[in-house]
């Protein structure tokens, strides 16, 4: 069943075509992900579909009884409310039933035998609605929405107006899931979330039973929620019935195939000409008929148009100046903390990191533990509170930060470049800053009037001209459509200078790295690796068995004794048999150690199996199925401990 359709749809901006023509269908259930460069009417088309901005021609149609949910992608929340307050304000009409619930129970022993069998009437028949609407299970939907979005017990009384802009974004998302609507239509839902979130969400909508489209440029987002993908370019929507490796993918076939069909459509139009020219040299009647017969063949002929070329690319190559040692940067046991007193709150410590000359660094880790304050202590920008940093020889450093608070707002963009690199003439200038789709008159734009993207691109392009061989870059590909993080992630890979780089970007880290760092409160983990790699070891680390036995061995080593110090001043025959029960005592705790570890084993799958019932769609709306899972879970948590703690006593 068609929930919406749309048909010859156009958008203009006074003289400035957005969408022209636009056609399409979505049916009952489809996951459709919507995508272009940055500009292309991505947001345009979504803010259509809702009715918040008309079209100049065309018509869209939704189905009767839909009821759409609209994420913008600035949040657009302005309330006085309390992050719990909004979130129960949705369920308003079951508080309502709860009310009159407890008001038709009360002061029922002064009614008459008919009044008292009417009100039992109305009670059962509100009972009912109540039930029915997820009255019993809607306090603990909403907390478990708020939790996966990353609101804690403590936020849930905070002011909405005193949320940041990420935090509204995320409480805006959770509102809209927990209202459940026909379709969804999410605008880059994933800014604002780190890893984890976007793993709930993704496993989320993999359960969500409506219809959804959603604008995004994360990559590997729209892999794993999308099944169409919806392309904008020049003005015009094509479908590509796929994921978005599907899309790449045909997206290159097509391109080819329309530029072969066109190419041969334009020989063959050649040749007929060349044919009637050659006709009518000759002079002879019969000849002279054959060229008009030629030429009405050649005049009814629908003939194509060239197929319109990728919207230019930023040219981006990044160049070292000269070479850096083979030791590039080193830092010991680096910790921070913020605050003071009671207040003080600790970042994280004990952090190493050791970069060596080519390699890409890519460090992740969950929001506000310290990723950006990381960086900002290799820059020398602010101080650690303990530790050292050795930057290593002819090492020149650049740093990308995700805010460009470095970019003058106050500077026209040729100004911003000119202040930094005055050696450069204003027609080199200009001609770099084309490369960088900053063309004609939007040079003269001040830079506090760039969109997130214009920004970014400026503040790359000052990065590239640095010539800096220790690239530091703060979440890079944000505010990039995905065909300038296409082009930036190959000029990385062909860098051959050293990067740091803070990314939550799955795509771009399962492309860049030699290797992952995780930042975490105690300090760095390293995978050697991309990060599907890095997402498989940390599950395994993260179950605790693997630092356990690394422990146990330190301390084994460093206070266990050698044979030969057991059994001094004793005989040979009590030597042997003190030997033979030390034996059978390691053979006992061998096979208890055994055991002890496939218990672990076992406890950890079913700890694993019962977390992802948990994010299930259907037991997140089923009370009671929730406090059954999270019984179990506690239980198995509570075991696996006591198991642990059993292992780590047979190691002393």
């Amino acid at each position: 069943m068609i929930v919406l359709s749309a048909k010859d749809l156009t958008k203009t901006y006074g003289t400035d075509v957005i969408l022209k023509g636009v056609s399409f269908h979505i049916n009952r259930g489809d996951r459709v992900g919507i995508i272009g460069v940055n500009g292309a009417g991505k947001t345009t088309l979504l803010k259509m579909l809702t009715g918040e901005i008309s079209c100049e021609e065309g018509e869209f149609f939704v189905s009767a009884g839909t009821r759409i949910g609209y994420l913008k992608q600035d949040g657009g929340f302005d309330s006085e409310k309390t992050v719990i307050e909004e979130a129960e304000g949705i369920f308003s009409h079951l508080a309502a039933m709860e009310s009159e619930m407890e008001e038709l129970l009360r002061g029922t022993e002064d009614l008459s035998e008919e009044e008292s069998r009417e009100r039992a009437e109305r009670y059962d028949l509100v009972h009912e609605r109540y039930k029915d609407g997820g009255g019993y299970t809607y306090k603990s939907e909403i907390r478990g929405i708020l939790s996966s979005m990353a609101f804690d017990e403590a936020d849930l009384g905070k002011r909405i107006s005193s949320l940041s802009g990420g935090e509204k974004t995320r409480l805006a998302l959770a509102c809209l899931l927990l209202k459940k609507p026909d379709l969804l239509l999410l605008d880059e839902p994933t800014n604002h979330l780190d890893i984890g979130t976007l793993k709930w969400l993704e496993q989320y909508l993999k359960g969500y039973r409506g219809t959804m489209v959603l604008v995004s440029h994360d990559r590997y987002f729209l892999n794993e929620t999308v099944t169409r993908i919806f392309e904008i370019e020049n003005h015009r929507l094509s479908v590509y019935e796929g994921s978005y490796t599907f899309y790449a993918s045909e997206r290159k076939k097509r391109r080819e195939a329309e530029l072969r069909k066109y190419e041969k459509q334009q020989r063959e139009i050649h040749r007929q000409e060349d044919i009637i020219r050659r006709f009518k040299e000759r002079g002879t009647e019969k000849l002279a008929k054959r060229a008009a017969s030629r030429e009405k063949r050649l005049a009814a002929m629908e003939i194509m148009e060239r197929p319109e070329g990728e919207r230019g690319k930023m040219k981006l190559s990044f160049r070292e100046n000269f070479k850096s040692g083979q030791d590039v940067l080193l830092a010991e046991n680096i910790s921070k903390s913020f605050g003071r007193g009671a207040q003080r709150r600790k970042l994280f410590e004990n952090a190493d990191l050791d970069i060596k000359r080519g390699e890409r660094v890519c460090i992740v880790g969950a929001n506000g533990i310290g990723k950006t304050t990381l960086l900002r202590i290799l820059t020398e920008e602010i101080a650690a509170d303990t530790g050292r940093i050795k930057i290593g020889h002819n090492v020149q450093i650049g740093y990308y930060d995700q805010g460009q608070q470095r970019l003058n707002g106050s500077n026209t963009v040729i100004e911003e470049l000119q202040d930094a690199y005055r050696l450069y003439s204003e027609t080199e200038l200009r001609n770099i800053l084309g490369r960088f789709l900053f063309r004609g008159e939007s040079v003269f734009l001040k830079v506090g009037d760039l969109s997130g993207g214009e920004k970014a691109r400026l503040a790359l392009l000052k990065l590239m001209l640095s010539g800096a061989n220790l690239l530091l870059l703060d979440e890079p590909t944000n505010h990039l459509d995905i065909e300038s993080k296409e082009v930036f992630e190959e000029a990385l890979l062909e860098f051959p200078g050293t990067s740091i780089i803070v990314s939550h970007d799955r795509y771009f880290l399962n492309r860049i790295p030699t290797r992952i760092a995780e930042l975490t409160s105690e300090g760095i983990r390293n995978y050697l690796g991309k990060y599907d790699y890095y997402e498989e070891k940390r599950q395994q680390t993260e179950s605790g068995k693997k630092y356990l036995r690394q422990m146990a061995e330190e301390t084994k080593s460093a206070s266990g004794k050698k044979e030969d110090d057991y059994g001094e001043g004793l005989s040979a025959a009590e030597r042997r048999r003190l030997q033979k029960e030390r034996e059978a005592e390691e053979r006992r705790l061998r096979r208890r150690k055994e055991a002890l570890e496939e218990e672990i084993e076992s406890l950890e799958r079913d700890i694993k199996n019962l977390e992802e019932q948990v994010s299930l769609q259907e037991n997140m709306t089923d009370h009671v199925k929730l406090a059954e899972i999270s019984g179990a879970l506690e239980k198995k948590r509570k075991t696996l401990e006591e198991k642990y703690e059993n292992w780590l006593q047979l190691q002393e």
